[in-house]
């Protein structure tokens, strides 16, 4: 195989041209600090390191296995490749499964968990390197499919965790979601598994290249598209603080305390309502873009546990509050539109409505009706306007 490698001028340079991709797109994360494909998104600073550190990795670790296009020798290219390995399950692989991690924002998960998990592999890779032989890969090939699996069922339950905290906690969607994500890594990994297990042909080696560039491109374009969840949105976060004493009554419960009584859920439901019609929808605070439970939390003069704990009392969640004032706003738009017989856009009344994404808003009308927004429209027309 390798004797085909040297032979063949073009793969060693577009193998060549991955590896200044990844080492280009860890310098940019690094060391730029002006986002360049998505200028109005923040992304997550952590992110964006993890994320170099894995590119970095990538490109050392593809420097490393150069020589092995050019050595004769059988003994010095099975050292190379088996110290390649080692190598791989000690910085490139952890890395990958820390960058998984860390896009999901809803809290900090811990990451030694990762060392552990690659703890056999390192081992295995060691051994390998001590005896020079592959005698232990089967088992290492075997015990990565599983940790592979495991890996796949654990993120497939955090991520349907990170989207009910999405819900609860924002309006707008738009630059959040990661679901996409793990959709497209998962179909890396599963060429990385059939690459390891199957591994046939130069052919083969051109299409894990081309597999490794789009790799690079989408990391690259996903860390600068992810907006960052955790800066803070107002100065009283504190969920200790105490609520202003003019809007509570005394049943109001402490938080701090284990549960809430039937009674006081009621003057909590009461209170939090009456204040979010005097201080949210009146005065129409839910059109402004991207806001956030605990802005809204802050404009009512409380805190994002008690609204929180309100939305999930009346068996709603925040994103779907926000959503149903901004789409009877919409409605609202069109009416009076259609009333004057001005002319409008359904992107235009969009925007108007709090939605900075069209595609956003023709999403949620999908979602809650089960048509298109031109359907819906026309079926608002017949019904004279109403929702």
């Amino acid at each position: 195989m390798y004797d085909q490698i040297r032979q063949d001028t073009l793969f060693i340079i577009f193998y060549s041209i991955v590896t200044a991709m990844a080492a280009m797109a860890s310098c940019y994360l690094l060391f730029r600090r002006a986002n360049a494909i998505a200028p109005d998104v923040t992304p997550p600073v952590r992110l964006r390191r993890w994320t170099a550190a894995f590119l970095a990795a990538f490109a050392l670790n593809h420097i490393w296995y150069m020589p092995i296009f050019f050595l004769s020798s059988s003994e010095d290219i099975r050292l190379c490749d088996l110290v390649g390995g080692l190598l791989d399950s000690m910085t490139v692989f952890p890395l990958m499964i820390i960058v998984l991690l860390t896009m999901l924002q809803d809290r900090h998960r811990p990451l030694w968990p990762v060392a552990l998990m690659m703890a056999p592999v390192v081992v295995g890779s060691t051994l390998c390197v001590a005896t020079l032989s592959y005698v232990f890969l089967p088992a290492l090939y075997v015990y990565s499919l599983l940790m592979c699996m495991g890996l796949i069922v654990y993120m497939v339950r955090a991520l349907r965790q990170y989207s009910r905290w999405l819900r609860d906690n924002y309006a707008d969607l738009e630059h959040k979601e990661v679901w996409q994500s793990f959709v497209f890594l998962a179909i890396v990994l599963l060429v990385f598994v059939v690459y390891a297990f199957i591994y046939e042909g130069l052919v083969y080696l051109y299409a894990m290249q081309a597999v490794n560039a789009m790799l690079i491109c989408y990391l690259l374009w996903r860390v600068e598209t992810l907006s960052d969840l955790s800066i803070p949105v107002y100065d009283s976060e504190d969920l200790n603080a105490t609520p202003h004493a003019d809007q509570w009554s005394e049943d109001v419960p402490d938080k701090r305390g284990c549960g809430i009584s039937p009674g006081e859920k009621i003057s909590l439901s009461s209170n939090i309502g009456l204040l979010l019609r005097q201080r949210c929808e009146e005065p129409q605070l839910y059109l402004q873009y991207d806001l956030s439970l605990p802005q809204l939390a802050q404009a009512i003069g409380t805190n994002r546990s008690y609204l929180s704990q309100y939305f999930s009392n009346q068996g709603t969640t925040y994103n779907a509050y926000i959503n149903n004032l901004r789409i009877n706003h919409f409605v609202s738009l069109y009416r009076e539109a259609v009333a004057s017989r001005r002319s409008f856009t359904a992107q235009q009344l969009a925007r108007e409505s709090g939605y900075h994404s069209y595609s956003t808003f023709c999403c949620i009308v999908k979602r809650k009706t089960g048509q298109s927004v031109t359907a819906w429209m026309k079926t608002l027309l017949e019904r004279g306007g109403e929702p």
